[in-house]
C-alpha cells in the first residue's frame, strides 16, 4: 500500500475509531491482569503467612510444654522434611542472638533484621519481612515472632508457589494478551467500517449531487439508528432544495413571460410611433401608455420584493395594537363602490372590539387582495361575505364568494408566485395577491387556507392568533 494511501486511511474516521477502540481494549485487558495479579499475588502471601504463623504457634507451644531441646529438635526435622532450601527456622536470643538453627548452608545471605527484632519485643506482635535471594529468583518470606519471655523465632519459607504463579500468568498473559488485542483491532475494524458505511453513503450522494445530479438519494436500511436517521434528514433536505429549485425554474419562466409581454408593448409601442406618427398627441398618448406599463412592472416588482422580506423577516413587522374590527370595516367600506359597480351584494358580520397587535398597513393589505380577487371572479349578481369571529386564542376572518370557484387540481397550488388558474387568465393581475396575502399571515404567526367548488365559489380563511410570539 502506498504511503499516500496509508496517509488517507489515517485521517479516516474508521481508522480513527479502530484505535480509540483497541487501545481501551488493551488499557481494559492490562487493568485486569494487574487486579487479578494483584488479588492472586495477595491471596498467596496471605497463605503462605498462614503457614509460618502456624509453625510459630507450633514452636511456641512446643516450648512451653517439652522445652527449648524439643524446639531444636523439632526445627531440624521440619527443615530436613520440607527441604532445607524451601524452609529455615533459626532460634534467637533478646539481644539477636542466634543459639540455634537447621541447616543454613543456603541461607547464609540471610541476616538478623535488628529493627524486626525490636520492634517485636516493643510491641510483641510479629514481623512479616520479605527479601530475594541474591542470584536466585524466588522470594523469600521472612516471619519474626517471639515464642517465649527469652526466645524469638525466625522463621523463613521460599515463596516458590508464588513465583511459579507469576511465571505461569505473565506467560499466559503474553501469549493470549496479543491475539486477543489484535483480534480487538480487527473486531473494531469491522464494526467501525459497519458504524460509519451509512456516513460514506452519504458522503458519496453529496459528491454525485455536487456532479450535478440532483435526483440521487442516500439508501435508507431499515435499522432506524442514527446513521438512517441522518440520511432521511439528508433525503428530506435533498426533496425540499429540488422542490425549491423547482419553484425558483417556474417562478423565474413566470417572471420572463410577465416581463416580456409590458416590455414587447412598450417597444412595439414607441416604435409603431417612431416610423408612422408625426404629430405631438401621438408622441404623449405613447408616453402615457409607457408610463402605464411601467407602473404594472414596477406594482409587480414591489410586490415581489415585499413577499420576499415578510417571509424572509428582513423587515421586523410592528407590534402596535391594530383594531381589527375598524381595519375589516374599513376594508369592506373601500371596496364596496367596486361591487355596486359589479352588481355584486358586499355584506360583512363583524363584532365590535376586536384587537390583536401586529402590521396595520400589511394587515390591510392582506385583505385588500382577498377582496379584489372575490369582486374580480364573482359574476354580476352575485354575493360576498366578510366574517369575523373572535375565539379563545384566535381570530378568524373569512371572506367568501359565490364567484367561479377553483378547480381541485389548482387548490393546493394557489398560494404560489405567479401561479394562474385558468379561470384568471382572462383577468388582470401577475399571480402574487394571495402569496402576498399568505406571507403576511404567516409573519403574523398565523395562516390563510381556501376551500372552493369550482363554479359554486370561494372561502378564504385567515387564522391570527391573539398572542403573537414571533
Amino acid at each position: 500500500m502506498s504511503s499516500r494511501k496509508l496517509l488517507r486511511l489515517r485521517n479516516t474516521l474508521a481508522f480513527r475509531l479502530t484505535l480509540w477502540y483497541t487501545l481501551i481494549f488493551a488499557l481494559s485487558t492490562g487493568v485486569a491482569f494487574f487486579s487479578f495479579y494483584t488479588l492472586i499475588a495477595s491471596f498467596i502471601q496471605e497463605r503462605t503467612d498462614q503457614d509460618l504463623s502456624g509453625q510459630v504457634r507450633r514452636f511456641s507451644t512446643l516450648l512451653s510444654t517439652e522445652g527449648v531441646e524439643a524446639v531444636k529438635e523439632s526445627a531440624l526435622i521440619e527443615a530436613q522434611a520440607a527441604g532445607v532450601r524451601k524452609v529455615f527456622f533459626r532460634l534467637l536470643s533478646l539481644n539477636g542472638q542466634v543459639f540455634s538453627s537447621s541447616n543454613m548452608s543456603y541461607w547464609s545471605d540471610i541476616d538478623i533484621n535488628g529493627a524486626a527484632i525490636k520492634d517485636v519485643l516493643r510491641d510483641g506482635n510479629s514481623v512479616y519481612d520479605t527479601i530475594h535471594i541474591p542470584g536466585g529468583r524466588d522470594e523469600v518470606r521472612i516471619l519474626y515472632a517471639s515464642i517465649s519471655p527469652s526466645v524469638i523465632l525466625q522463621v523463613g519459607q521460599v515463596m516458590e508457589s508464588y513465583s511459579r504463579f507469576l511465571d505461569a500468568f505473565q506467560g499466559v498473559f503474553i501469549s493470549t494478551g496479543a491475539p486477543l488485542i489484535l483480534f480487538a483491532g480487527v473486531v473494531g475494524w469491522f464494526m467501525a467500517r459497519r458504524a460509519v458505511s451509512g456516513v460514506e453513503a452519504v458522503t458519496r450522494t453529496a459528491q454525485k449531487i455536487s456532479a450535478g445530479t440532483l435526483a440521487e438519494r442516500v439508501p435508507v436500511k431499515p435499522r432506524g439508528d442514527e446513521i438512517d436517521q441522518l440520511a432521511i434528514t439528508f433525503n428530506q433536505m435533498l426533496d425540499r432544495i429540488q422542490a425549491l429549485l423547482s419553484e425558483i425554474r417556474e417562478m423565474s419562466d413566470n417572471i420572463a413571460h410577465d416581463l416580456r409581454s409590458p416590455i414587447t408593448r412598450i417597444r412595439g409601442l414607441a416604435e409603431v410611433t417612431l416610423t408612422t406618427t408625426k404629430n405631438l398627441a401621438d408622441y404623449e398618448g405613447m408616453a402615457a401608455s409607457t408610463i402605464e406599463e411601467c407602473d404594472r412592472l414596477l406594482d409587480m416588482i414591489n410586490t415581489m420584493l415585499a413577499i420576499s422580506k415578510t417571509e424572509s423577516r428582513l423587515e421586523q413587522l410592528s407590534g402596535e395594537s391594530v383594531d381589527l374590527t375598524h381595519l375589516v370595516q374599513q376594508a369592506c367600506e373601500l371596496f364596496l363602490p367596486a361591487a355596486e359597480d359589479k352588481v355584486l351584494s358586499l355584506h360583512s358580520t363583524i363584532p365590535d372590539g376586536v384587537k390583536l397587535k401586529g402590521d396595520a398597513p400589511m394587515m390591510q393589505r392582506m385583505l385588500a387582495n382577498l377582496l379584489d380577487n372575490a369582486i374580480k371572479y364573482t359574476r354580476p349578481g352575485g354575493r360576498i361575505d366578510v366574517m369575523m369571529r373572535d375565539m379563545q386564542h384566535q381570530i378568524v376572518v373569512r371572506v367568501s364568494d359565490t364567484g367561479v370557484g377553483i378547480s381541485e387540481h389548482d387548490l393546493p397550488r394557489i398560494f404560489e408566485r405567479f401561479y394562474r388558474c385558468d379561470q384568471s387568465r382572462s383577468q388582470a393581475g401577475t399571480g402574487l395577491g394571495l402569496s402576498l396575502a399568505r406571507a403576511v399571515a404567516r409573519a403574523h404567526g398565523g395562516d390563510i387556507s381556501a376551500e372552493s367548488v369550482l363554479g359554486l365559489g370561494s372561502t378564504f380563511s385567515i387564522t391570527l392568533p391573539k398572542n403573537r410570539t414571533s
